[in-house]
């Protein structure tokens, strides 16, 4: 399996060389290799579709990604992407302590639901040490509280023709000449309900700090970092991802990184 993350990284690092590129090609004939139909985007959403049908059959349903002791924590958690969103919504909510932090979750379910920081403390919680793997090649092991997604989706009562759960968030992504874009990510059902998928709300015994994606993040331990995502708004769930961003299930995906990260 280890042969499986080197590889993976390798490949990932140098489709992050590739992309680096881009900006140096012809605008126009960018467009055409990248647009709906292109042969280009056909080979890469096929490749895609592989990854995920290869890694799914060789990692399996229940397996778990290594969890590790406390002695191996050997430094805070490195934060990655956003550190600190200077959204107005987000601030005033940072400014209060997030006493009136509200996480919604609605779409293809029969219960929709609005939890606080304390109803969702309140609930089942998992506490795990991981390590976290960047596409940008470091590693990181910490220590994470959180209500598994599960619960959660217990809760809400998900309706059954629900595929993915899609994650929207405070955050934003400047995209170059003054545009922006909400952060937003999604996973399937498979790894929505793995018992080491979690909304945590802790960190290394402490509160999650909001470099590190506070109050409320995704850990979901099977895939690479850019996967979890950070400072969470709300949950939605939905049968296909058409309607969300360019259809690619995530902003890094509309930018051209893979939907399916498993490691």
């Amino acid at each position: 399996m280890s042969r499986i993350i080197i590889d993976r990284r390798r490949f990932l690092t140098g489709a992050g060389v590739v992309a680096s590129t881009i900006p140096l090609v012809g605008c126009d004939a960018l467009d055409g290799m990248l647009s709906n139909g292109a042969t280009v985007r056909e080979t890469m959403a096929k490749a895609n579709d592989l990854t995920y049908r290869v890694q799914r059959f060789l990692i399996g349903a229940d397996s778990l990604a290594k969890e590790f002791s406390e002695s191996e924590i050997r430094q805070g958690q490195r934060p990655n992407g956003s550190t600190d969103p200077t959204g107005a919504t987000y601030v005033a909510l940072r400014d209060a302590a997030f006493t009136d932090y509200r996480l919604e979750i609605g779409g293809l379910v029969d219960r929709p639901l609005s939890l606080s920081l304390d109803e969702l403390r309140n609930m089942p919680s998992r506490t795990q040490i991981t390590r976290q793997d960047c596409v940008e090649g470091w590693s990181c092991i910490a220590k994470w509280t959180g209500v598994p997604l599960a619960a959660v989706l217990d809760e809400a009562r998900v309706k059954p023709e629900a595929r993915y759960v899609v994650f929207r968030c405070f955050d934003t992504m400047n995209l170059g000449l003054s545009r922006e874009a909400a952060y937003y990510e999604s996973i399937d059902m498979l790894d929505a309900r793995h018992p080491q998928t979690i909304l945590a709300y802790g960190l290394n015994g402490g509160p999650l700090p909001i470099a590190n994606g506070a109050p409320l993040r995704l850990r979901v331990e099977r895939q690479l970092g850019y996967k979890m995502a950070k400072y969470l708004r709300s949950i939605e769930l939905a049968s296909d991802l058409a309607a969300y961003g360019q259809g690619k299930g995530g902003l890094w995906e509309d930018l051209g990184y893979d939907w399916y990260a498993g490691i």
